[in-house]
């Protein structure tokens, strides 16, 4: 070989390996730089030199062949695990406001996979997971054969590039030694160690945490005597429905509060006109953003399910709910579910005496998007499967109703028709395919948020349409199941929902404004937000009080 044979192969060499560290360095630096909270995704918070960096690149090249071979396994596998944790972190924390919990959230995949679905269309949401799944993939590929590369670089490319990881390393440590003389935050770290601790001691705290769910399970429930249960509204219909992503911003966020704030001024009219009161208060949800199961177990038994594992327990407890004390006192049980498309194995625990389900319910209408159903067509099923579907059977009916019109991707928007022409459903075919598409909402913040208040407007207002002209006697507790993502409340929202207590008995309602809550449809802004399973306790006390 020639000598300017040789310097080419050298170039060639020092090009080949410099070109690998360089894939290396921003693989590593996107991955370790990258926040966990949307939120920080501004440039600033890239203005860092990660150390892990510098480390691991002196240790490929300096390292024996074999060993730096055996590393570059070790560092993918990291990598791998820091780009999938902080993807979800950055998923979850955009969707319910925390950190991805591998203990607990794993069995979510599930039902983000129907949510996507049901918002983008099936093609597009495979495909959109389908390329993540590629892209994560060929990252970490590229980061392995980077280092692999480094690893088989001669004894001079090594020096060479070592050098540079050097200067690095040298630089990173003065920029830690300045922050600890001049009082600003430092522009080089060494965190991954930290994350990684933190999330297992996120994963330990959720274990020792089922251990404290097992001791709350074995309480006794405090009730009153059975001669006395509901004894205050022996007789009534009693319906519960939950309101899908019905928040606290909903009311008092001030981008929403001048569409909703007027209709329930009118809600409010109308049911007074219709002979009916109503008390407002509070109520802290366990959840946000979506999960809404956590609440409606929540509220049913009484104890605190904020994650999956504990209400997976509550599903196989003796714990009774809500519903079962109502059967116990005399009442027949319904469950109300337009979102259920699929075996509901939990329904057992709760204890109805009948369940419609989207099926049940007979809508033969088109789905708006993913809801099944709007909501006028289900409380109208509602009053004539449940209310009057079994008129042998004397005994008043207490019903669970979660409604999905205010369900994500909030479009198209319902609206309220005449009672009497809502039939099987086919009548709402032309709103159903009225409206925007869910990608065009949401390629627009400003535009989901004012689908958001108007499937709330609109759910609202048919709820009260439906007490006003067709509640009679009956007993109705109507609230939120959680705020909607941190998109639409912003990022300092609280977890509170609102309740209404709405009855054509005045003394009924009294018992609630004396405690907590406000008289009319609109809560005040001082009320204490009695936190959810307590909330089960307050209308067990105030519905068997004589």
């Amino acid at each position: 070989m020639t000598n300017d044979q040789g310097d080419s192969h050298r170039q060639r060499s020092f090009g080949s390996a410099g070109l690998a560290a360089i894939a290396f360095v921003v693989i590593a630096f996107i991955v370790l730089t990258l926040p966990d909270y949307p939120a920080a995704l501004v440039p600033a918070t890239f203005l860092r030199i990660p150390l892990e960096i510098p480390l691991a690149g002196l240790a490929l090249l300096l390292l024996p062949r074999r060993m730096a071979l055996a590393l570059s396994v070790c560092l993918t596998a990291i990598i791998a695990v820091l780009l999938f944790l902080k993807l979800a972190d950055l998923g979850v924390q955009a969707a319910f406001r925390r950190p991805f919990n591998p203990y607990l959230d794993f069995k979510m995949l599930a039902d983000g996979w129907n949510v996507l679905s049901g918002a983008m269309g099936t093609g597009k949401a495979a495909l959109s997971i389908g390329a993540t799944i590629f892209g994560y993939i060929a990252i970490l590929y590229a980061f392995w054969r980077a280092q692999k590369r480094m690893a088989g670089a001669g004894r001079v490319d090594a020096h060479v590039t070592a050098l540079a990881f050097v200067a690095i390393l040298a630089l990173g440590i003065v920029l830690v030694m300045l922050s600890q003389v001049v009082a600003v935050g430092s522009f080089a770290n060494l965190r991954s160690p930290a994350y990684v601790s933190a999330r297992i001691q996120l994963v330990l705290r959720s274990v020792a945490d089922m251990r404290s769910f097992e001791t709350e399970l074995s309480r006794k429930d405090t009730l009153p005597p059975s001669d006395q249960l509901f004894q205050a509204i022996k007789g009534r219909d009693v319906v519960l429905i939950f309101v899908e992503s019905y928040g606290r911003s909903a009311i008092e966020d001030p981008r929403y509060k001048p569409v909703l704030a007027p209709r329930l001024r009118a809600i409010e009219k109308e049911l007074d006109s219709a002979g009916f009161s109503a008390a407002s208060g509070w109520s802290l949800s366990p959840t946000m953003g979506g999960l809404s199961w956590l609440a409606h177990g929540t509220l049913l038994s009484g104890l605190w399910i904020d994650n999956q594992a504990r209400y997976d327990r509550l599903m196989i407890s003796d714990r009774k709910s809500l519903n079962r004390l109502f059967h116990q006192a005399g009442w027949r049980t319904a469950a109300v579910m337009p979102a259920i498309t699929m075996d509901w194995p939990e329904s057992s625990y709760f204890g109805y005496d009948n369940i419609f389900t989207a099926t049940d319910l007979g809508y033969q209408g088109k789905p708006f998007n993913w809801i099944t159903m709007p909501d006028q067509y289900t409380l109208s099923a509602f009053d004539r499967l449940v209310r009057h579907g079994e008129p042998d059977d004397k005994r008043p009916v207490m019903t669970e109703m979660a409604l999905v019109s205010s369900h994500a991707p909030w479009t198209p928007v319902p609206k309220l028709i005449d009672w009497a022409k809502v039939g099987d459903g086919r009548v709402f075919d032309g709103q159903a395919t009225s409206g925007k598409t869910p990608a065009a909402v949401w390629s627009d913040p400003d535009d989901i948020r004012r689908h958001y208040i108007a499937t709330i407007d609109y759910s609202m207002q048919t709820i009260g349409d439906y007490i006003a002209r067709f509640g009679n006697n009956a007993v109705f507790i109507v609230l939120g199941d959680h705020q909607p993502a941190p998109l639409v409340t912003g990022e300092n929202a609280s977890r509170d929902v609102p309740v209404h207590i709405i009855s054509s008995d005045p003394q009924l309602i009294a018992k609630f404004t004396g405690h907590g809550f406000t008289a009319g449809m609109i809560p005040k802004s001082t009320d204490p937000d009695l936190p959810m399973n307590m909330l089960r306790q307050r209308l067990i006390n105030q519905f068997s009080a004589p």
